[in-house]
């Protein structure tokens, strides 16, 4: 089920987001149950995880939703990138997208992958 406080992406390929479904633009999202035992445990080490990524700032974070801004390595650009828990779907959905520029070369995923990937080893 789609949010309002997660955007869509826009047609160009410098975003990925969960509730796309697949394609160009699709990422599955974080499964609570992978990372935690119930959902706030989940949202907790998600946020935990990007307190302490110096990449990520996070901008406004609530109970459920989280929005931050990551800075890319080398050219130091700023995307934006949201996480809203959904607990009576066991999942936190997430957005990754440049502010600027058609295409990111594939570091709105990547970016999304690495917390996926950093949580699941946690």
């Amino acid at each position: 089920m789609a949010s309002p406080r997660i955007a869509p992406c826009p047609p160009t390929p410098n975003c990925v987001c969960s509730d796309a479904g697949g394609g160009l633009h699709g990422i599955a999202p974080l499964e609570v149950a992978a990372i935690a035992e119930d959902a706030s445990a989940a949202w907790a080490a998600l946020v935990a995880h990007l307190e302490a990524d110096p990449t990520f700032r996070i901008i406004e974070q609530g109970d459920d939703y989280l929005a931050a801004e990551a800075r890319t390595s080398i050219i130091r650009f700023v995307d934006d990138v949201t996480f809203e828990l959904r607990p009576d779907e066991g999942v936190i959905a997430m957005r990754s997208a440049s502010r600027v520029g058609l295409s990111d070369f594939g570091t709105n995923r990547r970016r999304l992958e690495k917390v996926r990937k950093a949580l699941l080893a946690d």
